[in-house]
């Protein structure tokens, strides 16, 4: 247990620090946007100048410029030669800053993805590809907000895999492995696209049912214990697939632990007998 909680802890401080270093990469790609203002303004105020400088040598009587202002002819070879050397040192100047800005945005853009991509995989369990406890911590928190805003019934239902220890002893590491994927996939293909399946311990599920009442989970279950039947028969003869499950309508303003809590109770009860779960 203290070995799992110290896991968790790791876990959550990886996932916060990959969650600050995105949002460093973002604003540092917000920083590169400025980058690009400032050399395009650097830009405008050398063409500027240019024109200016230009303009004064060829128009020495311009109103601007002084009335006595006399150009020495045989310098003006010398000057365009400047300026010419200066545009293209300037040029090579701002081509040099753009490839090192656009290398920069791209790795930049490429770590983002990366960070994003690695904080999704570490909200989904490997064994079964549902959402782990991590993902179920975030998302179930956002459910209960958002139900208690509407004031719209939201329902727990647990399932515990039944027999599951001789099932493990019968087929092995490497097949258990693959029943509980199977298990799990079964279970996620029954429910609504807006209900959310988590692997809530190592042989539970938790399905988390927005808009539902305690008493609507029954029409899930049934379907659930067809959808069982049929895998049992074509897929599974040799390891019988059984839940046991409780479910639990959330009180709002209440705490959703305690809902869970009630879920598993009532999952207890009904793998050993002892009482009725609906």
């Amino acid at each position: 247990m203290k070995a799992r909680n110290g896991n968790e802890r790791t876990g959550s401080s990886d996932k916060r620090r990959t969650g600050e270093r995105s949002q460093e990469i973002q604003e540092n790609i917000g920083a590169l946007s400025g980058r690009d203002l400032q050399l395009f303004s650097i830009s405008l105020l050398l063409l500027l100048v240019l024109v200016a400088g230009i303009l004064t040598l060829i128009y020495p009587n311009l109103k601007a410029a002084p009335a006595t202002l006399q150009v020495n002819t045989h310098l003006l070879p010398q000057l365009f030669f400047g300026l010419i050397t200066l545009i293209i040192l300037f040029n090579v100047y701002i081509v040099i800053q753009k490839k090192e800005l656009v290398a920069t945005r791209r790795r930049l853009v490429e770590e983002l993805i990366f960070n994003e991509r690695m904080e999704a995989v570490s909200m989904i369990d490997p064994t079964t590809q549902l959402f782990n406890r991590r993902a179920m911590e975030q998302m179930v928190g956002r459910e209960v907000a958002r139900t208690n805003r509407l004031s719209a019934p939201l329902s727990l239902l647990l399932l515990d895999i039944a027999d599951f220890e001789s099932i493990s002893n019968r087929l092995g590491t490497a097949a258990c492995e693959q029943f509980l994927y199977e298990a799990a996939q079964l279970v996620k293909t029954i429910f609504r696209g807006s209900d959310m399946v988590f692997r809530h311990k190592e042989t539970q599920f938790l399905v988390v049912m927005p808009g539902t009442a305690e008493q609507q989970v029954n029409y899930a279950i049934k379907r659930l214990e067809a959808e069982i039947n049929r895998y049992n028969l074509e897929v599974r003869p040799q390891a019988q697939l059984a839940f046991s499950y409780g479910a639990a309508e959330y009180a709002q303003g209440s705490r959703i632990t305690d809902t869970i809590v009630t879920a598993e109770r009532k999952a207890f009860l009904h793998k050993h007998d002892f009482a009725p779960v609906f």
